[in-house]
């Protein structure tokens, strides 16, 4: 969404909207319309200064991108909010 770049699903971070902001969803299973990020801190700050957020989710005015960056800026990877299979 960021950078525009393809990715595998699994090398990207599901995000949704939730009470006025973007969330994280690593597992996948959160409800609602996601959208895809790679989980670095460039494509993220492209995504919301194109506010690509509202566009691609779907909603009305603005999404506060504030837990999202804590996620990203903690470095945690898509894979680690998955079960070991």
């Amino acid at each position: 969404m960021g950078c525009r770049k393809r990715a595998a699903k699994h090398e990207l971070l599901r995000v949704v909207a939730g009470e006025g902001e973007c969330v994280p969803d690593p597992r996948g299973t959160l409800p609602g319309r996601g959208a895809y990020l790679h989980p670095v801190p460039t494509c993220l700050d492209l995504a919301v200064r194109r506010r690509a957020f509202p566009r691609a989710l779907r909603v009305q005015g603005t999404l506060e991108p504030g837990a999202l960056r804590e996620y990203v800026g903690a470095g945690a990877s898509p894979a680690d909010g998955q079960s070991a299979r």
